[in-house]
């Protein structure tokens, strides 16, 4: 099942994004294979990142909380807010 993983930053976390981003990146990449889509969501200005989302094919709703824990991101207390939800992938997904 895809779990999607709507992650908030909280405010004035620029610095803090940016010094965790490469460990971030390489997590992510260790679950490539589980991650159908990533990325960050963005700011009104269009460049600043404000938060994130991560499609994740995971078992249950146990193990997407636990692979989000997992994230250093979220160890390192840069989100104000996760929410995991199951998804279901409508318009563009890719054919099985």
């Amino acid at each position: 099942m895809l779990y999607a993983l709507i992650c908030t930053d909280k405010p004035n976390s620029t610095a803090l994004r940016l010094e965790v981003r490469p460990r971030h990146l390489a997590y992510i990449d260790q679950h490539k294979a589980n991650i159908p889509i990533a990325g960050p969501f963005i700011s009104d200005d269009g460049q600043t990142m404000a938060g994130s989302l991560i499609v994740i094919e995971a078992a249950d709703l146990a193990t997407a909380k636990a692979f989000s824990a997992a994230d250093p991101y979220v160890q390192a207390g840069l989100f104000s807010h996760v929410d995991i939800r199951p998804w279901r992938w409508t318009l563009g997904a890719p054919k099985a």
